[in-house]
C-alpha cells in the first residue's frame, strides 16, 4: 500500500493509498477511515462516476463510525490509466463504471477485474493490515452502482461479509438500461450469463435466507431513476419468497443523491455495528 495522503478526522484519521493490482493491472486507489479502535470493517462500494473520495468528503460517516469502530473502506468504482478506446465516452459504461464484476469480453477483460480485485487483493489486504477476521467483522453496503456490487458479491460470496445494506441499489440488472448495457459489453450477447450478477435472480435462488439477522435498504421515492433503473420491488420480492428478513424503508420526498445518503447514513451505520459486534 502505498500512502498518498492523511487527514486528522473525529480522533481517526482518513487515508487515501494506492496499490499495485495484478488482477486489474493497474494502480488502484481507495480510502480508508481508521477509527481511534478499529473493531469492524466496513466496505462501501461507490455508484456511477464516483472514485475513492466521494464517500469520505460527502457521506458525513466519519463522526459516527469513529464512535461506533468503524473502519470504513471505500475502493473506486474501476480500474483507470488504461488505454481502451472509448472507456470515458459514457458516463455508465467504462472508467468509473467498474460494475464490481469481472469482465469476460474484449478488451474490458484484461483490467475490468473488480470483483477478484476486491475479493481477491484488496478487502483481504485490508482485514490482516486491521487484524479483523474475514468471517464476522466484515460488513459491505453500497450506493446504486455500488449498491448493486454490495448485493451481489455478498450474495455470490458466501460467508465472506456479516452484515449487508444497500443505498438506492440497482436491484435487477438484467431488466434496467444501465445493467443491460453494462452486461452486453462486459460480459457479451449470452443473456444466461448476466444472471449470475443479478441481486433479485440471486437472492431467487438462495435456499436459505443467507441474512437472517436482515438486509437493509434504503429508497427515495423522488428518485428519478427509481422507475427505469433501480427496481427494488425485485429484489422485495426476491427476499419474501426465500423468507429473507428485508428491510426496505421507502422515504417521501429524497432522491438519489449524497444529500439522501447523508441522510440515511446513521441508520446504516449502525445497522452494521449492531451485526458485526
Amino acid at each position: 500500500m502505498k500512502l498518498l495522503s492523511a487527514h486528522r478526522s473525529f480522533g481517526g484519521v482518513q487515508q487515501f493509498r494506492e496499490q499495485a493490482s495484478r488482477e486489474t493491472g493497474t494502480l488502484m486507489r481507495h480510502g480508508l477511515f481508521l477509527p481511534p479502535e478499529p473493531k469492524a470493517l466496513l466496505v462501501y462500494l461507490a455508484g456511477l462516476t464516483c472514485t475513492e473520495e466521494t464517500f469520505a468528503i460527502k457521506a458525513g460517516a466519519q463522526a459516527l463510525a469513529a464512535s461506533l469502530g468503524l473502519a470504513l473502506l471505500t475502493p473506486d468504482t474501476s480500474p483507470r490509466g488504461t488505454e481502451i478506446p472509448g472507456q470515458a465516452e459514457r458516463w455508465d459504461f467504462g472508467v468509473g463504471a467498474g460494475f464490481y464484476l469481472d469482465a469476460t469480453e474484449a478488451p474490458w477483460a484484461a483490467h475490468w477485474r473488480m470483483e477478484s480485485h476486491l475479493l481477491q487483493e484488496l478487502i483481504p489486504a485490508v482485514q490482516q493490515e486491521l487484524g479483523l477476521d474475514r468471517v464476522g467483522r466484515t460488513g459491505l453496503m453500497g450506493h446504486s452502482m455500488g449498491g448493486h456490487g454490495a448485493l451481489t458479491l455478498a450474495l455470490r460470496h458466501p460467508g465472506r461479509f456479516a452484515s449487508l445494506s444497500a443505498i438506492a441499489p440497482i436491484c435487477a440488472p438484467t431488466e434496467c438500461p444501465w445493467g443491460r448495457r453494462a452486461f452486453a459489453g462486459y460480459l457479451g450477447s449470452d443473456e444466461t450469463r448476466w444472471a449470475a450478477h443479478d441481486a433479485s435472480r440471486l437472492m431467487a435462488a438462495q435456499q436459505a435466507a443467507p441474512f437472517p439477522a436482515g438486509i437493509r435498504i434504503d429508497q427515495g421515492l423522488a428518485d428519478p431513476f427509481l422507475a427505469e433503473q433501480l427496481l427494488p420491488e425485485r429484489f422485495e420480492a426476491a427476499c419474501a419468497a426465500v423468507q429473507q428478513p428485508l428491510a426496505l424503508v421507502r422515504h417521501e420526498g429524497y432522491d438519489h443523491g449524497y444529500y439522501f445518503i447523508a441522510t440515511v447514513m446513521e441508520a446504516h451505520l449502525r445497522h452494521h455495528a449492531e451485526r458485526l459486534r
